[in-house]
């Protein structure tokens, strides 16, 4: 039995499910598949509070794509950090960078048993590739940098990815230093991508979704205005079009009209 394995197996013991988790109504709203009937339930409540929270989990992932394409396409970008991953779905971080450039190397980084026990499913890689990944805490820098550089070089250029992750870090300070330090450690010429919830007063509807999930989901969320969500970027040149709706990042749409915005923001930047 591999490591990984026994890690799942490990981890399958942890596991909840008698309260509801939001990587597993996250994977409800994406119309995955690990989830629960407690998942559905709390994740339904939120979406009668808040009709179009669904459409965030989407445009999350979709950014995500948008994003590990340009990185791996016109940027040149072959090495990938992931942390806070959440369940697998489809077009994960390293599906999209190897399609692009199939010797791109990702590590994943999560400290969720529910993870942990699907982590499996991320381990695949192209033959030029690599895909790794490992059991820590955001938090946790040193620790998560000794373990990732068993993978990736950091001599040179990654994407540090971090999405809907530094929500659950409810102090400003430690959520923006723990951002800073983990870009101050990689090379010139790497990318941050962060999107995280916010709060704008044209959004109550999100605010009464958020504090309903407070009081009855684990773990508890953070918002965050958009300026606020800016400042994870300080010091980085930002990619056009800046920080924006997820779904106003770069659209795909040949129409050229921008969809309804969602009250989660992300963006990318450049370490110079």
């Amino acid at each position: 039995m591999s490591e990984i394995s026994a890690a799942s197996l490990e981890a399958r013991k942890r596991i909840r499910t008698d309260q509801p988790h939001t990587a597993r109504i996250w994977n409800y709203w994406l119309g995955g598949k690990d989830n629960y009937p407690v998942d559905q339930a709390a994740g339904d409540q939120i979406r009668a509070l808040h009709p179009g929270i669904g459409d965030y989990a989407l445009a999350d992932r979709q950014f995500l794509g948008r994003a590990v394409r340009h990185l791996a396409g016109p940027c040149g970008i072959r090495q990938f950090l992931d942390i806070g991953t959440g369940l697998p779905t489809a077009d994960n971080t390293h599906e999209v960078a190897q399609r692009v450039a199939p010797d791109s190397r990702v590590v994943y980084v999560d400290n969720d048993p529910i993870v942990l026990a699907h982590a499996e499913a991320l381990l695949t890689s192209t033959p030029e590739g690599v895909t790794a990944y490992l059991d820590d805490d955001l938090r946790n820098i040193d620790a998560v940098l000794e373990q990732a550089a068993q993978t990736l070089d950091f001599r040179k250029p990654v994407a540090l990815v971090l999405l809907g992750v530094v929500i659950f870090i409810e102090d400003d300070e430690e959520a923006y230093g723990v951002v800073h330090t983990l870009m101050d450690r990689l090379p010139s010429g790497s990318h941050l991508v962060l999107s995280h919830t916010i709060t704008r007063p044209d959004m109550p509807d999100v605010d009464a979704a958020v504090a309903f999930w407070n009081e009855h989901g684990t773990p508890k969320l953070t918002q965050r205005t958009p300026g606020a969500v800016s400042r994870f970027f300080e010091g980085l040149d930002l990619l056009e079009p800046g920080v924006v709706s997820c779904n106003h990042w770069r659209p795909e749409d040949p129409s050229g009209e921008l969809p309804a915005e969602v009250a989660m923001f992300g963006g990318v930047g450049r370490k110079g």
